[in-house]
Order: C-alpha cells, then structure tokens, then sequence
C-alpha cells in the first residue's frame, strides 16, 4: 500500500494479472496425452454459491476506476438533467469517492464535507459497517415490495419505537422524507376527521404538491397553492422577529399567536399541526425553548394533534437527545424521518401513536418503502448510532464547533447570527449588523471560499444568505478544528471581497 501525497490514506497498487484458468472456456478439460472429454457439469446450488461468494464484502478493494472526466459531466449534466437540478458553485464540483468526513473530487482533490448530503450522511461516507450489512442483504433478498413481510423491516420498526419519544410505535416506510410528510398528513386526516392543517412560515416539507403548499417559502413554492386547507402560523425567528420583539420579554408572541390564527383563518378545528424542531432548509431557525409547549398545547386545545418533522433534525443530530423535539418536552402524535436514518440510502419513515396509526386502514402499498436493502442500511445505521452514541457525540463536538463559530462571528461583521444546536449550525450573513439587511452575496463568496479551502457546505435561508454546516455524527476533535480553520481561513476571504 502506498500513500496518496497530502493526505495520509492508503493508496492501492495495481494487482498482478489474474492466473489464467485451467479450464478451457469450452467447458472441457485437457488431459495430458488424452483427447478432452467434457467435465460433469456443477450442481445449480453450488453454481449459485460460487456466484454469491463473488459479491465484493466490506473492506474488499474495490476494483480500479477509470478516470472521470469532470468537464465532460458538467456538460452532460446540463444536457441530459432538468435545469431545476441546480449544482451548487460556479464551476461545480463533480464528486467521486468519499469515506468517512471526506469526499474526493474527479480531479482528486479532497475535501472535508461539512454537509453531508444536506444532513443524509450522518455515519459519514461508506461505513463499512453500512456497506457489509447492504451487500449481504443484497446477495441473499433485494426486493420484495410492502407486499411480504420480511426481518429487516420488522426490526427497524421495533429499533424506531424504542428510541422514538412518548408512545409513538406503529411505523409505515417510503422512499423519501415528502412521502413521509404525506402519509404524516392523510393518516392525521383520517385519525381526526378533519382537513386542515398548520404549518409553519420558512418550513418545508417536501417536493410533492402537497408538501409544496405546506412550504412557507415563496423560493420553493414553484406553483400556486394545490392543496386546500393549508395555513401558515408565525415562525419562531428570533434573529428577525416578525412581531418586532426581543425574547425572552416578548413572552413568546409567536406561539400565543396560534389561538387567535385557529379562532380566525379555520373553521376551529384543526387536523394537526405539522413542524421542525429547527427549521432545516429556512436557515437553522431554532425556537426559544417555551416555543412548542405553548404552540402545540393551542392546537390540542381545539383537537388537532402534532406532527413532527424530524427529517433532518433526528438521530442525534442536534445533541444529547435522539430526536430534536425531546430538547422541547413535548410528545408528538406524529413523527417523520429520513435522511441520516440509513446513510444515504432512500428511506422515509412515518411513525404514530398506536390509535393514530390503525386509522390508516384500507387499501395501499408501498413498491420500495421498506425494502431488505435499504431496510439493512437503516438497522446498520441504528445500530452504529447506538453503538457510537451520536447524541452525546454531536453535543460534544457541536460545543467545539459552536466556539468555533462564536469566535468568528467576533471577527467578521458579515456573521450576524450563529445559531443551531449539536451538530447543526448556521451562520446568517448580512450586509450590516445594525439593519440585518441580508447577504446572499456574502453567503455565495462564502461557499466559493470554503470550496477553495477544501470544505464543502451548504446554502439555506429565506434569503439564500444562511450558510448551513451538518457534519457527520462520528467526525472527530482533529477534523472538527481542521474544519474550522478552513471555515475561518474562507470567511477571511469573504468578508475581504465584500469590504473591497
């Protein structure tokens, strides 16, 4: 094994050439001095054994890889893609390879990642734990439908109600974290018998047209309002309070606000309301801690039932507890999760409350929810999370990763807020501290700063002007202060281009 220059990672050498077969490609067998006679042909099962036991396993070298071209992808993602399919960065960076907190580009640069897939990649890069469990699973059964039962995704869903908060249980799998929002929205329909639901402003739920109208964002809503019945409450933005208040003085407006929203733009009688614990892609906006107990308390008051987001917010990601809303105290009726749930492969997953859930009867299905594979990566995933205890990893190095930022934000006056919690943290830029006025030039320099430094992270925010940062949940002390020193090193380089 030899050593990739600036990195310090084992680099493998070409293998010598294969032995060539003792036996002819025409199935017969030479003996020497006697004419070839045809061998007895192999039983099916041991043929089929053979087969299976070619199946590269975790930690086999994966074989050699031809070069990538990342001009010719650009070009083709342009041609071939839809153009809503939007890479970020000027020139965009066509990735290759990743393992662990790195990722490496086609050109062979490396880079920490510092978001991880949007917040999917909570193990990092190709666990080995990960890939074993998937490549046995796939040897053995790939896909079966919601049609048959199989052991993998009844052990996730008995994994997912011992950690899930309160008495949440019954669980219903998909594809996406949309799909999961959706079913989170029918099964509380048919549980309360109702129809309209409360979201928040700056939430998003998804790309289907049911979550697009429940997105309180004008960026993301492509089309009018499809769904009826659908009303945005105030969101919990401290930084930019919409009443013009400061907490905690301002007694939690936004969250009393909900009563009188109920008694004025519904019939008074709710289905559920539907939150992050942090607003993901509106910029990292986290609640003052009353915030949730007052706001869902107001829709329990009327019937209506809480459903909670945790897409992006779950498995520890915000430190010390395995979901975000248990920072809150408040049980959900409802909760949905996706990304970091099976590191990278497509899982949505819908969780209830017993009686919530045996309202959804009748007739559905699900082709991929649920399927051994991507149900194998899913327990693999929980089962390294347990193992390595993310809750309590991201706390300690979200507190480093904080002090980080906090320090920063006295450096550079582009930083007018740092907020988040564990290992989700966002800095929102602006053009001046006084006014706030938003800086989504700032935030994009930012972006292009980081690439050059080597860390890659990511964009959010009603204004484009939030810099989002979700590492994964295993990244260690060393590469977290590496981390940093890029961030610093980039934002020198911003916030010199927008003094300039």
């Amino acid at each position: 094994m030899a050593r990739k220059p600036g990195t310090g990672r084992s680099v493998r050498r070409a293998g010598k050439p294969a032995k060539a077969s003792a036996r002819p490609a025409n199935g017969k067998k030479s003996v020497a001095g006697k004419k070839s006679v045809t061998a007895a042909p192999r039983p099916r099962v041991e043929q089929l054994t053979n087969t299976l036991s070619a199946v590269p396993r975790a930690g086999a070298l994966p074989p050699p890889r031809k070069a990538v071209n990342a001009g010719v992808i650009r070009s083709k993602h342009k041609e071939f893609l839809f153009p809503c399919v939007a890479n970020y960065y000027e020139e965009p960076v066509v990735l290759t390879e990743g393992k662990g907190c790195f990722a490496t580009d086609a050109d062979g640069r490396e880079y920490l990642d510092f978001f991880g897939g949007i917040l999917t990649l909570g193990l990092g890069h190709a666990h080995p734990e990960v890939v074993g469990r998937v490549s046995d699973q796939i040897s053995r059964l790939g896909h079966t439908s919601s049609l048959y039962a199989t052991e993998p995704v009844v052990n996730v869903a008995e994994k997912l109600a011992k950690i899930a908060p309160g008495k949440l249980k019954k669980s219903f799998f998909t594809a996406s974290g949309t799909e999961a929002n959706e079913t989170a929205i029918l099964v509380a329909k048919l549980f309360t018998g109702r129809q309209e639901i409360i979201a928040l402003r700056f939430g998003y739920s998804g790309r289907s047209l049911t979550a697009l109208s429940l997105g309180g964002n004008a960026n993301w809503r492509l089309i009018p309002t499809q769904m009826t019945g659908v009303k945005h409450a105030l969101a919990p933005y401290c930084y930019r309070c919409p009443l013009g208040l400061t907490y905690p003085s301002c007694e939690i407006k936004c969250a009393q606000d909900m009563d009188e929203l109920i008694r004025t733009e519904t019939n008074g009688q709710p289905a559920a309301f539907i939150a992050e614990p942090i607003a993901g892609v509106g910029g990292f906006i986290t609640p003052p801690r009353e915030y949730f107990q007052i706001a869902v308390g107001i829709v329990r008051k009327y019937g209506g039932i809480f459903i909670c987001d945790e897409v992006q917010t779950g498995f520890g990601r915000t430190g010390d507890h395995w979901f975000g809303i248990e920072h809150w105290g408040v049980e959900p009726d409802v909760m949905t999760m996706a990304k970091s749930i099976a590191s990278g492969f497509s899982v949505g997953a819908t969780i209830a409350r017993e009686e919530v859930a045996n309202a959804f009867t009748g007739l559905t299905i699900s082709t991929f929810g649920g399927s051994p594979i991507t149900m194998s990566a899913t327990e693999a995933t929980l089962d390294v999370m347990k193992r390595e205890n993310t809750p309590k990893r991201s706390a300690e190095r979200g507190k480093q990763m904080r002090e980080g930022l906090l320090a920063m934000k006295d450096a550079y006056p582009m930083i007018g807020d740092v907020r988040g919690m564990g290992l989700m943290q966002g800095i929102e830029l602006v053009e001046d501290r006084k006014t706030k006025a938003p800086s989504p030039k700032g935030a994009n320099r930012l972006l292009e700063a980081a690439k050059k430094e080597g860390l890659l992270i990511g964009k959010g925010g009603h204004y484009g002007n939030v810099i989002r940062m979700a590492p994964s949940m295993l990244i260690t002390k060393a590469e977290m202060a590496e981390a940093l020193k890029r961030l610093d090193r980039a934002c020198a380089r911003a916030q010199s281009e927008m003094s300039s």
